[in-house]
């Protein structure tokens, strides 16, 4: 699985602003205003941000070798998990982003500075939540094979048939042939 690039989330960040900013523009010119961003917003994202850090947490002791073991699948699931968190937290970034780029002009207006800042807060907490998935991306990755320096040599998997003839040799020491 290849990692979630930088640029991909940036693009996904400005195609949602722009969308969004169209979208609100549009809605406001029909009378219709979005209310405050809640603060329960910014909890939950960095609350989910937490998660999925604490759970990369345990994979990178475990490549580090600090834990002895460590479910595969769980892994796996830390890592998609790490890169839905990225993705999300672009996406959500990009709405908050258009949020505040729609009040922008109104910011003599003190309910459309509350908002402003609360989208703003909004937004810097999706950044938070994507730094921390492609963290925690890093976190899952493997080390290159034949690389014993993080984890003594953890998932390299013999073939049985190397194992067998490990002890065989020819008549003048050397490897008998398979």
């Amino acid at each position: 699985m290849r990692r979630t690039s930088v640029r991909t989330l940036l693009l996904a960040l400005v195609a949602v602003a722009a969308a969004g900013w169209l979208l609100l523009r549009g809605l406001e010119a029909r009378g219709v205003y979005l209310p405050a961003v809640p603060w329960v917003v910014d909890a939950a994202i960095l609350v989910l941000a937490g998660i999925v850090f604490r759970l990369g947490w345990a994979v990178r002791a475990y490549q580090k070798g600090s834990r002895p073991s460590l479910d595969g699948l769980r892994a796996a699931r830390t890592l998609v998990l790490a890169k839905a968190a990225s993705l999300a937290g672009a996406l959500l970034g990009g709405w908050y982003v258009a949020q505040m780029l729609v009040v922008l002009p109104d910011l003599a207006i003190e309910p459309r500075r509350a908002h402003a800042v609360a989208a703003g807060v909004a937004a810097l907490c999706s950044l938070v939540l994507t730094v921390i998935g492609l963290v925690v991306e890093k976190f899952c990755e493997l080390p290159p094979p034949g690389d014993d320096s993080t984890g003594g040599g953890r998932g390299v998997v013999r073939p049985r048939a190397a194992e067998a003839d490990e002890g065989r040799t020819g008549e003048d020491g050397s490897p008998a042939p398979a």
